[in-house]
Order: structure tokens, then sequence, then C-alpha cells
């Protein structure tokens, strides 16, 4: 059975209105059929140093843990390339059938310049790290 986890930073700053979106947003998406990785997105932006942020809910919906470690992601809108970048977070292990919010930051030179929105969607590219 699928179950919400978050990270040890994210459990003491996450605010209150932003942990009941994303329990929202687990209730409505724990549920999937397919054994696989999905990512929800909660929210995307620019910060101020012009980097791309994806906060997403990860579900790892497989019986195998689920590690980021030469993790190629990308973002697409409508089947087109936004962004790209390949991670490596020892922080974030997501064990088997566990969903845990995130968010990945795309340096600069790894988006393009049109404003992404709620409606892409991230994926991991390539072989998935273990």
């Amino acid at each position: 059975m699928q179950q919400l986890k978050f990270e040890p930073s994210w459990n003491k700053a996450v605010a209150a209105k932003d942990r009941e979106q994303i329990e929202r947003i687990f209730r409505r998406t724990k549920n999937h059929v397919n054994k696989d990785i999905l990512f929800s997105p909660i929210r995307v932006a620019i910060n101020h140093k012009k980097e791309f942020l994806a906060t997403v809910l990860i579900h790892n919906f497989t019986s195998q843990e689920l590690a980021f470690n030469n993790t190629r992601l990308v973002y697409t809108m409508e089947n087109e390339l936004v962004a790209e970048h390949v991670f490596t977070v020892p922080a974030l292990t997501l064990p088997p059938e566990t969903s845990m919010p995130w968010t990945f930051i795309f340096p600069t030179h790894n988006y393009v310049e049109e404003i992404p929105s709620l409606e892409g969607n991230l994926r991991i590219e390539g072989p998935k790290s273990t």
C-alpha cells in the first residue's frame, strides 16, 4: 500500500498549506494501476538565480528502492523538451511503494526560456537508478 513520506528537512520546513496540497495530490494519485515511477506536479517556478524549479510528488509504485544517482530527468510540455538535467541526490531515496515531495532544480543553461507551467510532465529518461 502506497505511503506518503516527507524527507526530514521537508517535514520540518513545509508550510501547513503546502502540506495540505501535497496530501490532497497524494490522495488523488496514490492508487495508480501501473507499478512504475510517476511524478505528480505540485508547482513550477523560476528562482532569483534564473534556475527552473520543478516541485513534484514522486511516486515509487515499484517493489524496489528508488535512488537518484546520475539520473537524467526531462520536463516536457506538449511533447516539447523544456528542461533536462542529470541529477545525483544522495538525500533522495524512496523505499518501495512510497511517495515523497521533492524540488528538482534545473540550472539556467538546462531549460528553454519560455515560462514552464504545471501542464508539463517530468519523467526519468533512460535507465532508472536503484
